[in-house]
Formats: C-alpha cells, structure tokens, sequence
C-alpha cells in the first residue's frame, strides 16, 4: 500500500520506518526542510535501538522516503496518518493547533477518497474535529473517512512493539475505512480491535494513566516501607505474583516522566473535568509524583546537610533506559535541584549527553566521558536513571575512585548489602532498614 505520515517526529518516523519494512511504500512529510534532507541522507535525530538500520535500509530500498510538501503527502498516499506534536498547555490541556494545521492542509489537496487517521495522542472527540475541519476546508463532494489509531509505543523499545504489537486499536465508523487499515495492517499478527473514534481516543489516554498510577501506587508503599521498615521490592514482588495484577509497573523508584506519560495524565485531568466528571484519583496520581522527587532531594540534603559546594554524582539524565530522550525527565529535574542549591554535579548518561548539552541545565553541569570518571572524587552518588551497565558497575573500582562512599539509588538498582560490604553507606527508595546500610569492613 501507499501510506503518507504526516509528521516524522518518534512516532511518526519509527511508524513509517516499520510500515516500510512490512512491504508498504511510506512517505514521511515533516515542516523542517533540513531535518528531511537529513533523514535522506540516513541521520536519525533520535535513539532507539534497531531504528537507524531499518531506516537506512528501507531508504535504500526506496519503500521509505521523505518530503517537505505537504501536497505530495496527500497526492502520495491512500491513507493518510497525523502524527504531529500535541503539546501540553499551562492548564494541562493539550494544544491541537498542529492538528488542526494539518487537517486544513489535508483538505486543501484532497481531490479524492483518503482515510485520514489520528495517530498522534490527542483528547477524544479529536476525531470529530479534524473531520469538521476537513469537511469545512475541502472541495465540495470530495469523499474521505477520519479513523483513531493510537499508538502504544514504549521508548527505547518502540521498533518491537511497532513490528510485533500486543494489539491494535482501529476507531471508525466506516466500513471502507476499516477495510483499508486492516489491509495496512495485514502484515502485522496481533488482535485487532475495532471502537468508535471516541472510545479508540480514549484507550491510549487511559492505558497510560493507569501504568502510571501503578507507578505512583509503588511509590505510595515505598513510603510506607520505610516508616516501617519494609523492602518495597520484597513487597511489589509479592503483590505482582498475583496474575491480577502483574509485576509490569510497580516501580518504586524517581517517579514517572518523559514526553508521554506526565503529559497524558494531565490531559487526562483536563478532559474529565471539560467532560464535567473529574478524575480525582488521577489528581493523587500526580501529587504522589510530584512528591517523590522532592522526598528523595530531602534524603540527600538530611545526609548532606548541606549541598552548597558538595561534589554529587549523578549517573543517568535520560528520562528511562535505552533512550536519549530527556523531555520531561525526572533525572534531569533533580539535577536542577541539586544545582538550585549550589551543588557541584558531573554527570554520565550512555546515550542522553547530546540532548542534556542542548538544554539549559547542560551548562551549569560538568558532563563525564563515562560513569566511574563522573564518580571520580565524589561525595556523594546519585543513581537517577536505571540503564543495566550501572547496575552491573564494578563496587571495588567505584569505591577507589569516590571521595565519599555514599550511594543514593533513585532506581533501586544497587543491592544494598552489597555496596555494604564495599563500605558504602547506601540510601534506597522504601527499602526499609536496607535503605540506611552502613558500610562493612572492605573486602
């Protein structure tokens, strides 16, 4: 099939790349003339594994291009996929002005029958917006069909959940329409559910805030873990054996963040409350949130005493593994805090150096070539983002190069006996007694 995708952002760019892989010829248009040329020129601007090389390759084989020309999109494909950035506004509310942009530029080129499908994230009854303004702007009589396609891509896995998807979820209301997205997703095996445009809208939204209220429900236990002198990972592990409820997101740790999850909770928020039925629990959801990091800082400074002029380390800036992606990370807020109070912190992420540099807080902070050189004369360890290598880093050579052995583990990565027997004093998210170890004799 001819596919256009309107927007070649991380959705937009990882969608069309695995659609081209499966055989269909995709054209990817995007505003930012540069960026195309460097897409067609094989430079990925984001991480995520195994994505380079299906670009590259699919570019090759001339089943992936890219555009500028909005026109050439809509001239191109035979549907047509918005995956455009839906930003939240200060209430929490999200702007659909790029959605909207788009829709009116799709009904200027249209001059015959096309499936236009929201991709993007965006409040229900989006759907029937975009069709009224296609409808308003489009020629007289020409046919098309508006269909909701969330996505449920998780970063820095996003390739394998694309090319082998736990299901789909098809909003629309037209037989032809449908007809069309099960033959784009023909090549793809999983469950396919077809709703109404509005409940489809409604499924991403409400599958994100429910992770993230599992998230925040494990951080609610870590506090209590540590009043009572509990080990939250004993206790999630006990809860997640129960087929029920499962294991998947019940995370004590930093709190959640990211492009995705603080955005969509708060438009969530907004929605209910436009919808004239507020969504209280998702409200705690966010407060627990919020609070944690500022627990967390608290531990430090109740160690530290006093941050002014301490030398912090802190490993990982990306908002979760195998990503470079630092919008909205709660790594990098707590580095911003750290530096409010006039700490002096260096820092080492695998893949997220180049998007820390680019931000404000890339200035005021001391970036390392790796995670032992930004511990090196250390008073103090931060552990902000749960990459595997820093799990499995080396205790001995970490405590020869620390000026102060103490570990703060925002991700419960480190086994606190361990950092015990290598003299550390180790601080945990509601690890209980095991969250105030005081070191061992070194081995």
């Amino acid at each position: 099939m001819k596919i256009t995708i309107i927007g070649s952002g991380y959705v937009g760019l990882t969608t069309g790349a695995c659609f081209a892989e499966v055989g269909h010829h995709v054209l990817c248009v995007d505003n930012n003339e540069a960026k195309v040329q460097s897409l067609l020129d094989g430079q990925i601007p984001i991480y995520e594994p195994g994505l380079e090389a299906l670009v590259r390759k699919n570019v090759s084989a001339k089943r992936l291009m890219f555009t500028s020309s909005t026109e050439e999109g809509v001239e191109h494909g035979e549907v047509l996929f918005i995956a455009v950035p839906t930003p939240p506004q200060p209430d929490g509310s999200v702007d659909l002005s790029f959605m909207e942009k788009v829709a009116r530029e799709i009904a200027q080129f249209l001059d015959s029958y096309r499936v236009v499908v929201d991709k993007s994230t965006v409040p229900v009854k989006t759907g029937e917006r975009v069709a009224n303004t296609i409808r308003r702007y489009a020629k007289p009589g020409v046919e098309f069909d508006v269909v909701s396609n969330p996505e449920f891509l998780r970063e820095g896995c996003a390739v394998a959940d694309l090319m082998k998807p736990d299901r789909i979820v098809i909003g629309g209301n037209s037989d032809r329409a449908l007809a069309l997205m099960q033959k784009v997703y023909e090549p793809f095996v999983a469950p396919v559910l077809v709703t109404d445009i509005n409940s489809a809208e409604l499924i991403k939204h409400a599958a994100n805030s429910f992770l993230a209220l599992k998230i925040s429900y494990a951080n609610a236990l870590s506090e209590i873990c540590e009043a009572a002198g509990a080990d939250v990972l004993k206790v999630v592990e006990g809860i997640g054996m129960d087929k029920r409820i499962g294991a998947h997101f019940l995370n004590a740790g930093l709190g959640y963040g990211g492009s995705c999850f603080p955005k969509d909770i708060a438009a969530f928020i907004a929605i209910s409350e436009q919808l004239g039925v507020p969504f209280h629990l998702l409200k705690e959801v966010e407060t627990i949130n919020h609070r944690q990091l500022t627990r967390f800082v608290d531990l430090i400074r109740e160690a530290l005493w006093v941050l002014q002029e301490k030398k912090i380390a802190v490993w990982g800036l990306a908002f979760k593994p195998h990503t470079d992606d630092v919008r909205s990370s709660v790594a990098i807020g707590l580095v911003e805090k750290l530096v409010e109070e006039g700490a002096d912190v260096t820092a080492f992420d695998p893949k997220a150096m180049e998007k820390t540099r680019q931000l404000p807080i890339g200035s005021k902070i001391t970036l390392a070539e790796s995670a032992l050189e930004a511990a090196r004369d250390a008073e103090a360890l931060i552990i902000a983002t749960e990459w595997p290598e820093f799990a499995s880093i080396d205790l001995q050579q970490l405590r020869e190069v620390m000026r102060t052995p103490l570990i703060f583990d925002g991700r419960n990565l480190i086994d606190p006996a361990a950092a015990a027997a290598y003299g550390f004093q180790y601080r945990g998210i509601g690890r209980g007694t095991s969250a105030m170890l005081e070191p061992m004799n070194s081995p």
